[in-house]
């Protein structure tokens, strides 16, 4: 597992064919559900077909939606998609710049699972979602897609259910510690090519992991990526999850995250926003036991025309619970980002300890930055706070390092990357903030 490794055909993969054959009817994501995954447990393809009903009988969002304020609706005609066809990885040369060191890894081109490596503790169960599916059944259905969906996107996550074929299953059993991160790339390749991967981690008592997943394009053809994932860190574990989207300019993505942090437990999640012309993400914790710890992180860095929309929901279920939310965004050229977010302490979650930031730094009068922080408490004893910010950089900024020697394109990339930086420090893990300053880094080599 190489920094830089080449994408190649791994031939250890067991579900390539299943999925492909899955996939041959080629019509319109929007106009006609997939047919059933092969031998997939009965009460999976009973969710699958009420998740295609629930698609077609829920409205589209509108302007008048609160969760879709300030958002693009023109991207959410997805009817030119369909689902992502099997490729021949020979003719893919893609450079997939991971981590140095991990303890697994997975590769999944347009959902078909190409490589599977591990070296992991006696107990943990880590496999594509489909074998999974097939292998603990049980299991999975305790805890797959869960969590209602209640920040816009109900009808995409029903798309992405009844879609659904493959992603990664991490299972971590109680005590255990799996001190290397766990990674996984979901590819997509074609035009018009739709992938639904889903992410499910398990993290029981007193166990610890770290996840990296990253979404990239193998081409340069319009794509989509509908993604959700479901964290569960049970009491007293630690659970990391690092999202990187990395998608072609020409592509879109709608990515669904649902946390629930038991007692004592330690949940992190951090989203890395560099490619994709539009993205839309949506993350939901719940801190469902006393003394529950949720950090949200996100960094995101839209030049051109992209379009990157955030929604949170920090929800304290219960007592003597603390989450931190810290979103920062640097925009470039005409591009746009917004934010929502909102603590929600219900009653009798006494003691809460909340806090939610969002910054924006407009390094062009031409970029655009909404952001609606909001609180709504129920509880007494309670501590939160909220706040956002939009500035640019000042002239002074621009003199102070020009009058050591510092021209002032990169004097405004370093302020840039300075700006970054508190947001990645909160990851307290040296290899993943390596991780996400390479991709950063690359971001600024190709902003003008």
């Amino acid at each position: 597992m190489s920094t830089s490794a080449t994408f190649k055909e791994s031939g250890e993969a067991s579900t390539q064919s299943q999925i492909s054959n899955h996939k041959s009817q080629m019509v319109s994501i929007t106009s006609q559900q997939s047919p059933m995954l092969p031998d997939a447990p009965q009460w999976f393809q009973e969710l699958q077909t009420t998740a295609w009903e629930t698609y077609q009988n829920t409205p589209a969002p509108t302007r008048k939606m609160e969760t879709w304020r300030f958002g693009d609706l023109k991207q959410l005609n997805l009817d030119n998609f369909v689902p992502a066809a099997e490729v021949d990885t020979d003719d893919i040369e893609l450079e997939l710049n991971g981590l140095e060191e991990a303890a697994a890894q997975f590769i999944f081109s347009n959902e078909d699972t190409v490589h599977a490596e591990a070296d992991l503790p006696e107990g943990v169960i880590c496999l594509p979602l489909y074998d999974a599916l097939l292998e603990h059944s049980t299991l999975i259905h305790q805890h797959l897609l869960k969590q209602d969906v209640k920040l816009g996107s109900e009808k995409y996550a029903a798309l992405h259910a009844a879609n659904l074929t493959n992603g990664l299953f991490v299972y971590v059993p109680k005590g255990v510690e799996i001190e290397k991160p766990i990674e996984a790339y979901h590819i997509v390749a074609g035009d018009n090519a739709a992938i639904f991967p889903h992410t499910l981690i398990i993290c029981e008592d007193n166990a610890k992991v770290s996840v990296v997943d990253y979404f990239v394009s193998a081409d340069n053809g319009t794509q989509l990526v509908v993604a959700m994932n479901d964290l569960v860190a049970v009491n007293g574990s630690q659970l990391s999850y690092l999202a990187v989207q990395d998608l072609n300019l020409d592509s879109k993505i709608i990515q669904i995250g649902s946390t629930t942090v038991d007692r004592d437990a330690r949940a992190k999640s951090f989203v890395l926003n560099v490619g994709a012309s539009w993205a839309r993400n949506e993350s939901y914790s719940t801190l469902a036991g006393k003394g529950a710890h949720s950090d949200m992180l996100s960094l995101n860095i839209p030049t051109g025309d992209q379009k990157y929309d955030q929604r949170t929901f920090q929800h304290h279920a219960s007592a003597y619970t603390y989450s931190d939310l810290l979103y920062k965004n640097a925009l470039y050229g005409k591009s746009k980002t917004t934010f929502s977010g909102l603590i929600a302490v219900d009653e009798g979650a006494h003691y809460t300890d909340a806090y939610q930031t969002c910054r924006n730094l407009l390094m062009e009068d031409t970029t655009e930055a909404n952001s609606m922080p909001g609180l709504q408490i129920n509880a007494d004893q309670v501590k939160c706070s909220h706040g956002s910010t939009a500035s640019a950089i000042s002239d002074e900024e621009i003199f102070y390092l020009q009058a050591r020697g510092i021209q002032p394109k990169q004097a405004r990339q370093l302020i840039a990357r300075g700006f970054c930086i508190q947001v990645i420090e909160r990851l307290e893990n040296e290899k993943l903030e390596d991780l996400v300053l390479n991709f950063l880094d690359e971001k600024f080599s190709t902003i003008a």
